[in-house]
C-alpha cells in the first residue's frame, strides 16, 4: 500500500506493510428475544447456518408468538419460516430465495375474526441500473375464521379459505443516511403484485400497486424533517381464461389495504380509516397517506443523541370499489368512482408532538396525537400512542 506525502510531494511514495488479521463468522447462529410493537409483546427465536455447502448459502428459521391486551381486545399472533438463500453465479449482489411459512393473527381488535396462513415462496434479488429489484412468487393458502359472534356480514362473506397464486415485483432507490431518522436523502419505492391472471391459478384474481415517497432534510443546530407520500390502488380481474375465465369477483377482505395506526397515520386506531361494515374495518381498493415531521434534538442530550422532540402532521383516505358483485360488474367505472371519491373533500387529518428513539434495530415513538379532520365512521385516538416499527410515514 502507498501513501503520497501531501499535495506538493513528487514522485517520492513511503511504502507502509500492513497485516490484517481476519476471522471467519461462526457458521451457526442461534438468537432469541423480546420485541415489543403497536402494543404487542412476545418472544422470538432465530436460527441461521452459513456456508451450508461452501458458497455462501444461507439456511434461516425463525419462529415468534405475541400477545397484547390492546384497549379494544385480546389479540395474538405467531408465525414460523424457514427460507434457503445463495448468490447468484457467485455474485453477492444476486440472491435467490425458496422457503415456506405459516402465520396465524387474531384481528378481532379492528374486524372480527382471525387469519391464518400457510404457503410457499421463492424470489430473486439483485441490483440494477435504478435501484435494487425483487422478484418473486408467493403461493398461500388463507383462512378466515374464528369470527365473533357479532361479526359484520363482510366478514362473513369472506369466512373460509382462499388460495392466492401472484407474482411480484419491487424496485427500491434509497439514498437516505438512516432508515430509522434520516437526515438526508430519499426514498424511491414500487411494488406491484399480480394474483390468479391467466394460467397463475388459485381463487382470486387482482393487480395491485402501491408507491412509497419520502424525503428527509436538515436545517442547523441539528434541527431535521421528513415528509412522505404513500398510494396505493388494487384492481380486480377475471380469473382463468379463454372459456374458462371466470367473472370479475369483488376483492376480498385478505387482500385489501388497511390504513390507519402509530406508524402510518397516528391519531387513529390501527385500521381506523377506511369503509367499514358495522364495528368492522374490512379496507379498501385505492388509498392515499402523506405526513410531514420536524425533528429537533433534545437539551442537554445534543444532535449525536438517538432521541428526538417531534412535531407532525399526517393524514389520508382509503375508498373500496362499489358496483362489483359476485356476478360481475363495471370494473373500470368502479375503479374510477373510488379514485374520484378520494378527491372529494378534506382527507382525514392528524396532528401532535412526541417523543422519538431511533434504535439500531427499530425505532420507537410515543406521541400525543389530535385528530383534526375524523369522519363519522372512523376510529380516532386522541392522547397518547405509542408505535414502535422501521417504516414510519
Amino acid at each position: 500500500m502507498y501513501l503520497d506525502q501531501g499535495s506538493n510531494a513528487t514522485n517520492d511514495r513511503t511504502v507502509i506493510s500492513a497485516d490484517l488479521s481476519v476471522s471467519e463468522r461462526g457458521r451457526l447462529l442461534l438468537k432469541t428475544g423480546t420485541e415489543l410493537g403497536n402494543a404487542e409483546g412476545g418472544g422470538y427465536l432465530n436460527a441461521t447456518i452459513r456456508n451450508v455447502f461452501g458458497g455462501a448459502e444461507s439456511l434461516y428459521a425463525s419462529a415468534s408468538t405475541a400477545t397484547s391486551t390492546a384497549d379494544v381486545g385480546h389479540r395474538a399472533r405467531s408465525s414460523y419460516e424457514v427460507t434457503f438463500a445463495t448468490p447468484v453465479a457467485a455474485n453477492p449482489d444476486t440472491i435467490a430465495d425458496i422457503g415456506a411459512f405459516a402465520s396465524s393473527r387474531s384481528n378481532h381488535h379492528f374486524a372480527s375474526h382471525e387469519e391464518a396462513m400457510k404457503g410457499v415462496r421463492a424470489g430473486l434479488k439483485f441490483l440494477g441500473k435504478y435501484g435494487e429489484h425483487e422478484f418473486g412468487y408467493t403461493g398461500v393458502l388463507r383462512t378466515i375464521t374464528n369470527l365473533s359472534a357479532n361479526a359484520s356480514t363482510s366478514i362473513r362473506a369472506d369466512a373460509g379459505n382462499s388460495v392466492k397464486s401472484s407474482i411480484t415485483h419491487t424496485i427500491t432507490q434509497d439514498s437516505r443516511d438512516n432508515k430509522l431518522l434520516p437526515t438526508t436523502g430519499y426514498l424511491l419505492k414500487n411494488s406491484t403484485e399480480i394474483a390468479g391472471f391467466g394460467g397463475l391459478g388459485g381463487d382470486v384474481a387482482f393487480v395491485k400497486n402501491e408507491a412509497d415517497i419520502q424525503r428527509a432534510g436538515s436545517f442547523k443546530h441539528g434541527i431535521s424533517f421528513s415528509t412522505g407520500l404513500r398510494a396505493g390502488i388494487m384492481c380486480p380481474l377475471p380469473l382463468g381464461f379463454g372459456e374458462n375465465q371466470q367473472p370479475v369477483k369483488p376483492s376480498r377482505i385478505n387482500d385489501r389495504f388497511f390504513l390507519g395506526g402509530a406508524t402510518d397515520i397516528r391519531g387513529f386506531r390501527e385500521s381506523g380509516l377506511g369503509p367499514r361494515d358495522g364495528n368492522d374495518a374490512v379496507g379498501g381498493d385505492v388509498y392515499v397517506a402523506g405526513g410531514a415531521s420536524l425533528f429537533l434534538p433534545l437539551p442537554r442530550l445534543g444532535a449525536d443523541s438517538p432521541f428526538r422532540f417531534q412535531a407532525f402532521v399526517n393524514g389520508g383516505r382509503l375508498v373500496g370499489m362499489q358496483g362489483i358483485g359476485n356476478k360481475g360488474g363495471d370494473v373500470k367505472q368502479g375503479l374510477v368512482n373510488a379514485v374520484r371519491e378520494i378527491g372529494i373533500g378534506y382527507p382525514s387529518i392528524a396532528a401532535g408532538v412526541g417523543l422519538v428513539y431511533a434504535h439500531p434495530v427499530a425505532r420507537f415513538e410515543l406521541n400525543f396525537a389530535l385528530p383534526v379532520v375524523k369522519r363519522a365512521e372512523e376510529k380516532g385516538r386522541k392522547g397518547l400512542q405509542f408505535g414502535v416499527g422501521i417504516s414510519f410515514l
